[in-house]
């Protein structure tokens, strides 16, 4: 199975050596995605902020790539505080129903930029 990159001006480039996320058969892998706004790469000022937008930024992803957020199996959740774990999931809610992905939390000791929140998430195309 061969595996192809997946890159949208619509979500933040990549910050080092990856990609924006990579598709292996009918499988969508994202890379993390920080709460960066893709044409200014600025960070939101909070947490849920964050969350919204790095959800958008997955969800820009996955579109480019074929997808949709209803077909998202699986995320993880990296906190910088895991006591913004009630207010990520304020955001969550909204761009997913259920049956929810399954899904994974922790807290993490920084992320990059010093973001609050980073979320990736795994796929099947449509």
């Amino acid at each position: 199975m061969s595996k192809k990159q997946v890159a949208t001006s619509k979500a933040p480039g990549a910050i080092g050596p990856y990609s924006q996320a990579i598709t292996a058969g009918n499988w969508v892998y994202t890379s993390g995605q920080l709460g960066m706004d893709p044409e200014t790469a600025a960070l939101a000022d909070n947490v849920q902020e964050q969350a919204r937008q790095s959800l958008s930024n997955v969800k820009a992803i996955l579109e480019e790539a074929g997808a949709s957020m209803e077909h998202v199996i699986k995320t993880t959740v990296y906190l910088k505080d895991m006591n913004d774990f009630a207010a990520v999931n304020e955001v969550y809610a909204t761009f997913f129903t259920e049956p929810y992905p399954a899904r994974s939390a922790v807290e993490v000791a920084r992320l990059p930029k010093d973001a609050l929140v980073e979320i990736e998430a795994v796929a099947r195309k449509k």
